[in-house]
C-alpha cells in the first residue's frame, strides 16, 4: 500500500528512544511497527462495533420473541444434570 500521508506524534523523548531501540532489536523500522499497531487497533475497534451490533440485534430479537420463557430453576436443573453427566463420564474414563 502506498504511503501518502505523514502522521506527526508528540511523545516523551524517553519513550521514543526506548521504542526505536526495541524496534531496532527486532530489525524493523519504528514506522512499520506503528502502522501495524494502528491497523490492529482499527481492526479491533471494528470487530468490537460489529460484535456489539450483533449482540444488540440478538437481544432485540429475544425481547420480541413471543414464545414463553423457560423458568430459571428449570434451566439450572438441566445445566446441573448436563454438568453432572459430563463429570461422571470423565471419572469413569
Amino acid at each position: 500500500m502506498a504511503k501518502e500521508s505523514v502522521f506527526t506524534l508528540k511523545l516523551e523523548t524517553e519513550l521514543r528512544d526506548a521504542f526505536l531501540a526495541e524496534a531496532a532489536k527486532m530489525h524493523q523500522p519504528g514506522s512499520q511497527l506503528v502502522r501495524e499497531f494502528m491497523r490492529a487497533f482499527v481492526r479491533s475497534r471494528r470487530e468490537e462495533r460489529e460484535h456489539d451490533g450483533w449482540f444488540r440485534r440478538e437481544v432485540e430479537k429475544a425481547l420480541k420473541d413471543k414464545r414463553p420463557g423457560i423458568p430459571h430453576e428449570q434451566v439450572m436443573r438441566e445445566v446441573r444434570a448436563t454438568v453432572d453427566a459430563i463429570g461422571r463420564r470423565k471419572r469413569s474414563a
